[in-house]
């Protein structure tokens, strides 16, 4: 990142990395400093000081930061900021809940959800859902979606559980090369002892449940919070019997789709058509 770049030319990520430099040099510490400062290396913080770690520095990091400079949670608010503002404000209260919950029971029924896309899905979906926006915007949304992946990073990762609709799987996103990028992805997640993935097939006919996507949080000590979304925003919905006849849903929506085993066996073929 070049030192006379005006501020108003730098993205989020290039002014975070400059006032991570200013603090430190005012601090006298070098790059090694405040790498060991932080449990992190010196070529860590000199990626992090030019604006280039994508999709964004650890928020272990940022927390360091503000212990080592003595900056209270400034920098940890930084990222923070950061994060919701590539998020639509309607979206952010759903996005502080995920990052608490420790199940996560989500249902889609168009496209892969979005905590489960690759970075090129990610992007093509939002290409053509802002394709009136700049470049910068574009890649600002997609690292932030990217970033929401970081909840498997914690000591106690959240369980996720998954249920896509067949068509999430056969609408072709991107061109079959993302296609089978997306399946490989979802295929090693749903190897990971802390994720479930069940596809609901064209087969099961009528649907056994609600058509709506919609996202159940549950927490080791608070009420089940349900979220469900449209184009035009989201919703968090706390009533006790709206979140119980979700959970209803859920199960309807378990029991009749595919098996986890027999999910995985279609995925697999579907990625073998894609490289075809």
């Amino acid at each position: 990142m070049d030192e006379t770049t005006p501020s108003a030319h730098l993205n989020p990520l290039q002014r975070f990395g400059r006032d991570v430099k200013q603090v430190r040099l005012a601090r006298k510490l070098t790059q090694k400093n405040l790498g060991r400062a932080t449990g992190y290396s010196e070529a860590y913080v000199s990626r992090v000081e030019a604006g280039k770690l994508l999709p964004r520095p650890s928020d272990r990091f940022a927390k360091g930061c503000d212990v080592a400079f003595g900056t209270g949670e400034l920098f940890a608010g930084m990222l923070r900021r950061i994060d919701e503002g590539d998020h639509p404000s309607w979206f952010v209260p759903y996005l502080n809940l995920e990052r608490k919950a420790s199940r996560v029971l989500g249902c889609s029924t168009t496209v892969v959800i979005g905590i489960l896309q690759t970075e090129e899905y990610a992007r093509a979906i939002f290409r053509s859902y802002f394709s009136r926006e700049e470049d910068e915007v574009i890649e600002g949304k997609v690292a932030a979606r990217l970033r929401r992946r970081e909840v498997f990073e914690r000591d106690a990762p959240p369980f996720l559980w998954v249920i896509l609709n067949e068509s999430c799987l056969r609408t072709v996103v991107g061109g079959a090369e993302v296609m089978a990028g997306q399946l490989e992805y979802l295929l090693a997640a749903a190897a990971s002892p802390n994720v479930t993935l069940q596809v609901m097939p064209f087969s099961a006919g009528a649907p056994a449940a609600s058509t709506k996507p919609f996202t159940l949080l549950h927490f080791p000590d608070s009420p089940t919070v349900l979220y469900t979304e449209t184009r035009v925003g989201g919703r968090m919905h706390d009533s006790a019997r709206t979140v119980a006849a979700a959970v209803d849903d859920y199960d309807l929506l378990r029991a009749h789709a595919l098996s986890p085993d027999r999910s995985l066996i279609l995925i697999k073929s579907l990625v073998k058509e894609y490289r075809a």
